[in-house]
């Protein structure tokens, strides 16, 4: 079923074109990506689509019966409720339902009501209806789904009271985004939803849109996101759209092979073209030839010529050099640890060597202390304890992914200008005309710039201090994808050494040489890049689980008699108390499957007209359900707590 349809849409800002003639389309369960440069037009195309902006021509057509939801970029919630009660209120009409089941069950009750006998079967038959009904929308599980994804955005160890106007600009995105996965939209729109996700949910977001039932629509510069989620890209490139089948991956080669493919019939027909040309040019004058010449001539006439096939839009072309080569140790940490005025520690005990040419990247998750590791690297923040060792003619470059370095009043020429005065503008200009600023461009102001832009300033700043040492965070936020690809290639063949942090994926895999994961006890290093972190990542987990169980066998086979006389009390005490854990574990296990079963005979038998139409059973099968819930959820509570013990 198609659920949205975009035909010929041109949307235009004053005088300035900035989409023509677009086509798309949605059906149920495809998943589509919008990729193109920054400033291309996506997010002003899915604007037009949710209604926000009006389009000058073309039709954008979404069926009456079809939802949609909207995330806008760095959208977040702004509300004054507890993050429970946000959540709930995506349910709101599911609750409506359950107070009128509830009321219904008590008028069932009410001997007024019994005694007479047509409003006694319009009630039951009402109560069934609304019953089933309840019961197919999710009405027994809804709470169940609103503990799964907010443990998905890692809300799970947030008191569920927390009020969400006390959350920082990031949760407060990733809220946004978690209600509006509740709601389950027919069609879910998508502005760049990765902003302010760490990879641990990236992963998860991954996993669930990739079963999403819906059509999804998303703009992303994750390329490893969009490779893992979409079907279907749609390239925004001169304000028209050009449709792809495949991921972000398929995307690439079949837009090199459709390029390859119209380059070689326009160079075919430029020959065919030459070719007619010369012969009418040599044969028309001649009496004896004339007659064919003036038919090729009508044969070039009638020909409709090929457009040169447009190649890849101007990118920017830099490069990172190093004015002096390092020793080969450039930096040792040592038993580092740091934090803030309260003296309590973001982590500790980290140790890390970083040798010449090393491409080191540092993963975890959001809040643990990855740029604030950088910080102290620079020396912007002191040691708690520990020290660290710096390489022999060590010239640190920074870029800081919030761009505080820049100065917002300055022109784009004079803040590079000012830092080295003894250039000239035409190289200032050189310089700046590589990131892509060229013209009056570079009289602007920074502040007037987007977020890519600041970042491509920041950019030539970094490459213009040719430091051999690059400390970078986040250094792919803002960039379009062109940039991003270009980005790459300066730092894979950059001749110095590389510390960075990101959350991109795909950025990782071309960059690092090896991954360092930062937890509050440490760092634990892996010798690869993001794909071998990840493997290794799950290998130990399994190799956890594995020995987990093995201890859980081991314990299980333990009797009194084998436990050996000269084991410290205190250890066999351990050793019974894990015993008796484990058994209640399995216990609770047992039991949750027992409950499982009830609770489904339960809800099945309140659908039987039997019993429906049966005030009494009615009552006693919900009260059953209602125990057998509460039963269910303290029993998860006291699976989870003995799982974490």
């Amino acid at each position: 079923m198609i659920i949205l349809q975009v035909q010929d849409v041109t949307k235009s800002f004053g005088a300035e074109a900035i989409l023509s003639n677009i086509k798309l389309e949605v059906q149920t369960g495809e998943r589509i990506a919008l990729v193109g440069r920054n400033g291309a037009g996506k997010s002003t195309l899915l604007r037009v689509i949710t209604g926000e902006y009006s389009y000058d021509s073309g039709h954008v057509m979404i069926p009456k019966d079809v939802k949609t939801g909207y995330l806008a970029q760095d959208a977040g919630l702004d509300s004054d409720q507890s993050i429970w009660n946000e959540m709930l209120s995506v349910f709101e009409d599911l609750r409506k339902k359950e107070k009128r089941l509830r009321e219904m069950e008590a008028r069932m009750g009410d001997p007024s009501v019994i005694e007479n006998a047509a409003e006694y079967e319009r009630l039951l038959k009402d109560y069934d209806a609304l019953q089933v009904q309840f019961k197919d929308e999710g009405g027994y599980q809804y709470e169940a789904e609103i503990r799964t994804v907010l443990h998905g955005f890692q809300f799970a160890d947030f008191d569920r009271d927390t009020r969400i106007n006390t959350l920082s600009g990031g949760q407060k995105t990733r809220l946004a985004l978690a209600k509006l996965l509740l709601t389950k939209p027919d069609l879910l729109i998508l502005d760049e939803p990765t902003n302010h996700l760490d990879i641990k949910t990236l992963t998860w977001l991954e996993q669930y849109l990739q079963s999403y039932p819906g059509g999804i629509l998303i703009v992303s510069h994750d390329r490893y996101f969009l490779d893992k989620i979409v079907t279907t890209v749609y390239e925004i490139s001169r304000k028209r759209s050009v449709r792809y089948v495949g991921n972000y991956s398929r995307y690439l080669e079949l837009k090199a092979e459709r390029f390859a493919q119209e380059m070689k019939e326009y160079e075919k027909q430029q020959d065919q073209v030459a070719k007619l040309e010369d012969f009418i040019q040599k044969n028309i004058v001649r009496a004896s030839t004339t007659k064919r010449a003036q038919s090729r001539r009508k044969q070039l006439d009638k020909m409709e010529l090929l457009d040169r096939p447009a190649g890849a839009e101007k990118s920017a072309a830099f490069s990172f050099d190093i004015e002096k080569q390092t020793g080969n140790d450039v930096l040792q940490l040592e038993n580092v640890s740091t934090g803030y005025e309260d003296g309590v520690p973001l982590f500790k005990n980290v140790k890390l060597a970083v040798n010449r040419q090393d491409s080191v990247a540092i993963v975890g998750p959001n809040g643990i202390g990855k740029s604030t590791l950088l910080k102290v690297i620079r020396k912007k923040l002191p040691l708690l304890t520990g020290e660290i060792r710096y390489g022999s003619q060590l010239m640190i470059s920074h870029y800081d992914q919030e761009q505080a370095d820049l100065h917002s009043k300055k022109t784009l020429l004079n803040e590079l200008w000012d830092d080295y005065p003894e250039k000239t503008e035409k190289e200032i200009r050189s310089i700046l005309g590589q990131f892509l600023f060229s013209g009056d461009d570079v009289l602007k102001l920074v502040t007037e710039l987007s977020g890519g832009q600041k970042a491509r300033l920041a950019l030539a700043k970094l490459m213009m201090e040719k430091g051999n040492l690059l400390l970078l965070d986040e250094p792919t936020n803002h960039l379009d994808l062109d940039s991003k690809e270009v980005l790459e290639q300066a730092l894979i063949h950059y001749p110095g050494t590389i510390l960075f942090v990101s959350h991109d994926r795909y950025f990782i895999n071309r960059i690092a040489t090896k991954v360092v994961e930062l937890a509050p006890d440490g760092l634990t290093e892996y010798l690869g890049d993001y794909d071998y972190y990840t493997e290794k990542k799950n290998e130990m987990k399994a190799r956890e689980e594995a020995a987990e169980r093995q201890k859980a066998e081991a314990q299980a086979n333990i009797t009194s008699d084998a436990q050996s006389g000269n084991k410290k009390s205190i250890d066999k005490e351990a050793k019974k108390q894990d015993r008796k854990r484990q058994r209640r574990i399995e216990e609770i296990e047992e039991l949750l499957e027992s409950l499982e079963s009830k609770i489904s005979f339960a809800e099945g038998e309140l659908c039987k007209p039997e019993v429906f139409q049966d005030y009494e059973k009615t009552q006693d099968f919900q009260s059953q359900l209602d125990q057998l819930n509460a039963d269910m959820e303290s029993l998860m509570e006291e699976w989870e707590e003995l799982q974490n013990a």
